[in-house]
């Protein structure tokens, strides 16, 4: 049981219960928005989830969500309340990336993403806070403000996407959209005990989203079930001739594979994922939910991925030479911050040095070094072939299972503060979720029970467009575990 009065409460509900009470005419869209609202309005002061909130375009867009209930034409989303990473371009609705370097950029124009939620009639409450341009780990690298754990507010709630994983932990909103690079999604659903999906590379379009590493970057969802990812996902894949990496490719009815068997389901655990440095009490949570996906009929076998040892060093060269060249845009002159200085040189040093923080110059340095003559070929040429190798791996260990099996973080969520002096601890909190990103595999990342009061996640990756597989079986296993979270802060129930 949750807290006493929170089955009531409109705010609460998962996606698909929400949508049951609306098209029953229990709820309307109105009262279950005015119910988040008010919800943020109580926990926000103690999270800072949100970069902004749009309460009256909420209300009016429920308004109209209600029209549309009514006279039969709802989709999946309609009338329900979301929350878009603040990398995500909103019209007419500032998209800062938590940077002081777009702290007033206002888009003229949607995301690819966006378009398609405000053409099903979901409700946007605003924009979570993030990591500046989605650099880093804990979230504590905002140039606005800190976002904190709904489990423990003196902790963080991972990165990039904290805001978006806060929002949903905390009942902020239904669900959220967030972008994964080397596991901005996947690491702080672990750390707030939620749900988190990051699609096959390519199947959701990345129009409108702010580039950090154009070859690594990817939208997906937090949900507070793996059904409301499932459903999530179906509204927001598909082709997109803006996109040039989109994927040409009918999307499937993603709920429809959650039958709950996974009898003869072949699931490797690779051993290069249980390594020196994991917390004992993750690595215990996670041993004993893959136990729980072996009793629900999966054949579990232990196997080997020797090189994705190597996939923080890839990362860790690519991502910066990608961030290096996408950054470059933003030196005063075309939008965005602009410092005013003697000569034009000037005006350009002054404005980066000003507009951008210290993770995201380090990132710039690092890429921009990897980059230049004569080291090129060292680093990046090098690092590049080892993706291809990573990629290779994880093509043959698919020939032999259906999905992989390991933990999401090596760590519970950690205290603030706790390692912003060492950013290399901060690059090992993505330790497990950057090789999904370098092959371009999906994976997702769901609760796999307290450890020490704190949440810890199972991840599960899965083949190119292995989606299905992949949800039917997180579904499985949630079913099963029964960690499903309470709405309150900071509790579970099951």
């Amino acid at each position: 049981m949750g807290p006493k009065g929170a089955e009531t409460s409109p705010w609460a509900l998962t996606i698909l219960q929400a949508r049951e009470s609306l098209d029953s005419g229990r709820l309307s869209s109105r009262e279950l928005t005015a119910s988040v609202l008010d919800r943020i309005d109580a926990v926000e002061p103690a999270i800072g989830a949100f970069v902004t909130v749009t309460a009256d375009r909420a209300l009016e867009q429920a308004e109209r969500a209600d029209r549309r209930i009514a006279a039969g034409t709802a989709g999946p989303l309609t009338g329900i309340p979301v929350q878009l990473k603040d990398n995500l371009c909103t019209r007419g609705i500032r998209t800062t990336c938590s940077s002081k370097m777009l702290e007033r950029f206002v888009p003229s124009y949607d995301a690819a993403v966006t378009e398609k939620l405000r053409d099903g009639g979901a409700v946007l409450v605003g924009k979570g806070n993030l990591d500046e341009f989605a650099m880093g780990s804990s979230t504590e690298n905002s140039a606005l403000h800190p976002t904190r754990n709904p489990h423990d507010t003196d902790r963080v709630p991972g990165g990039s996407s904290g805001g978006p994983a806060a929002a949903v932990s905390s009942g902020q909103a239904l669900f959220s959209l967030g972008s994964d690079t080397g596991g901005s999604i996947r690491q702080p659903a672990s750390l707030c005990g939620v749900v988190g999906l990051k699609p096959t590379y390519g199947l959701v379009s990345r129009y409108g989203l702010v580039a950090f590493a154009s070859s690594l970057d990817q939208i997906g969802p937090f949900t507070k079930s793996v059904a409301d990812a499932a459903l999530v996902l179906s509204e927001i894949a598909g082709p997109d001739p803006r996109d040039a990496t989109s994927i040409d490719r009918t999307v499937p009815d993603y709920l429809s594979s959650l039958t709950g068997d996974l009898r003869g389901l072949r699931i490797g655990v690779p051993r290069e994922y249980f390594i020196e440095g994991i917390e004992p009490g993750v690595q215990a949570a996670v041993t004993k939910a893959i136990e729980v996906l072996k009793d629900l009929g999966a054949q579990v076998s232990e196997m080997s991925l020797p090189h994705t040892i190597y996939a923080l060093a890839v990362y860790y060269i690519i991502a910066p030479s990608e961030a290096s060249s996408n950054l470059a845009r933003y030196d005063g002159v075309k939008y965005g911050y602009s410092a005013d200085a003697g000569t034009m040189e000037e005006s350009l040093e002054l404005t980066r040095r000003e507009g951008f923080g210290p993770e995201v110059k380090r990132r710039i340095m690092l890429g921009t070094y990897a980059l230049s003559s004569g080291y090129y070929d060292a680093y990046y040429l090098k690092a590049q072939k080892v993706r291809t190798i990573i990629r290779s791996e994880f093509a043959a260990a698919f020939k032999q299972f259906d999905l992989l099996a390991t933990p999401t973080s090596p760590s519970v969520a950690f205290r603030l503060g706790e390692k912003t002096s060492d950013p290399v601890q901060m690059y090992l909190s993505d330790i497990f979720t950057m090789p999904a990103n370098i092959a371009g595999i999906p994976a997702i990342s769901v609760p796999a029970g307290l450890v020490d009061g704190l949440p810890a996640g199972l991840q599960l990756m899965a083949p190119h467009l292995g989606e299905e597989t992949m949800l039917r079986a997180a579904h499985a296993y949630e079913l099963a575990a029964g960690h499903r979270m309470a709405p309150e802060i900071g509790q579970y129930c099951g």
